[in-house]
């Protein structure tokens, strides 16, 4: 095995569930962690931007997780000193727990010459992370869909049709995923999960089409948000918002709090002036304080070693 001197990964911030596809579906979006690693004898973490003074800067640090389980993967038994500089917001339901695990798993594969292929990566990924639909969307980019084959984790990533973009309303405050997920309850009502079936394919539809239509009507959730929305009292009036000032749809991004409107048009461009429409008739019309609105194209690439 050649280890490398060193390695540096870009990995997108990732928005999961978009209201109907509950633990399926995964959008990779234009906010970015970068993660640089060197051979080291002994494991350094220096953590700068999002979750400076937060964020462990130890053998507990998720990226070095993730690149120890990639090295045990391997067989390796090096160590690193690993520099992080975010761009993901912590905490806020855009993926910075994925982007860590995806970044430090192909910073390890990088050092070690490429020895896990994309499959194992992705395996790997969910294994550490828990579920797959944030992980896949910042591996692949674009939008996914993930299922299980058994216990074997799948994810298929399906080009969006014409452009898409994403107007992200980011609260100050953090809320845990593990706390989110004890609001759901243990099974929902079959009116709700047939419910929920039509809504996920019509979004999947709207969003491989280039459909406004399909993503306004896909965006509708009887499965997790209503449940949710008890621990965020605004998201209400900010989905609402969100639709008055021009949104496709708006849904919670993975468990929240932050609030995501999803934004079409033909090209990638005219999606990104459309969100940036949003944002400016979102920010002069509603009443979201300890929230700011921020416009951004969707990821198509996922996961790039520079």
């Amino acid at each position: 095995m050649t280890v490398r001197v060193s390695a540096r990964v870009v990995v997108p911030a990732s928005s999961a569930n978009l209201g109907s596809g509950y633990d399926a579906f995964g959008l990779a979006v234009a906010l970015y962690d970068r993660f640089e690693a060197e051979r080291s004898p002994v494991w350094e973490v220096e953590v700068k931007g999002e979750g400076e003074g937060e964020l462990l800067e130890d053998e507990r640090n998720q990226v070095v997780r993730a690149m120890q389980r990639a090295f045990a993967e391997t067989g390796y038994r090096g160590a690193a000193r690993v520099r992080c500089e975010n761009g993901i917001p912590v905490g806020r339901g855009l993926g910075s727990s994925s982007a860590a695990i995806v970044g430090g798993l192909v910073l390890a594969n990088e050092l070690l010459g490429g020895p896990l292929g994309l499959t194992r990566l992705f395996q790997l990924a969910v294994e550490l992370e828990g579920h797959p639909d944030n992980v896949a969307a910042a591996l692949l980019g674009g939008f996914t869909v993930c299922w299980y084959e058994g216990a074997i984790p799948r994810a298929e990533r399906i080009e969006p049709g014409g452009g898409l973009a994403a107007v992200a309303v980011v609260s100050e405050a953090a809320v845990a995923t593990a706390e989110a997920r004890r609001v759901l309850p243990a099974s929902v009502p079959h009116a709700d999960a047939a419910f929920g079936a039509g809504r996920a394919g019509l979004l999947a539809a709207g969003i491989a089409l280039g459909r406004a239509d399909l993503i306004r009507a896909g965006g509708a959730d009887k499965i997790h948000e209503a449940y949710r929305e008890r621990l965020y009292p605004d998201v209400p009036r900010v989905k609402a918002a969100l639709m008055d000032a021009g949104a496709d749809a708006a849904v919670l991004s993975g468990a929240g709090p932050t609030v995501i409107g999803l934004v079409s048009a033909d090209d990638e461009q005219a999606a990104l002036d459309r969100a940036h429409r949003v944002q400016a008739a979102f920010e002069a019309n509603s009443d979201a304080p300890g929230r700011v609105a921020i416009p951004v194209p969707v990821d198509r690439c996922g996961v790039r070693v520079e």
